[in-house]
């Protein structure tokens, strides 16, 4: 889990697979671009939304812009050298 600037999680630094790497940073690029607060309130009112129409958790989180984003590109290790600004709503919408 990302919460800018730290990665959460339950494994030890060394443990962490470059794809997961690359996965959390897509989001701290998200976060800084949203201004953490406005990351962290979109976030949560599109989960809920999507939550809300699917019914299931896994598949709301799975369906949301931002997961969308960095599942698509977690093994492209080049994807934020060349990623546009605010390229997680190419995400949105897409069922």
């Amino acid at each position: 889990m990302a919460l800018f600037p730290f990665v959460i999680t339950k494994l030890p630094r060394t443990a962490l697979s470059q794809k997961y790497r690359t996965h959390e940073k897509i989001h701290f690029r998200q976060q800084l671009e949203l201004l953490l607060i406005g990351f962290y309130l979109i976030y949560i009112l599109e989960f809920l939304m999507r939550y809300l129409t699917l019914k299931d958790w896994d598949a709301a989180y799975q369906n949301m812009s931002f997961e969308r984003e960095a599942f698509a590109n977690e093994t492209n290790l080049k994807y934020l050298k060349n990623r546009k600004c605010y390229a997680q709503w190419r995400y949105a919408g897409r069922d």
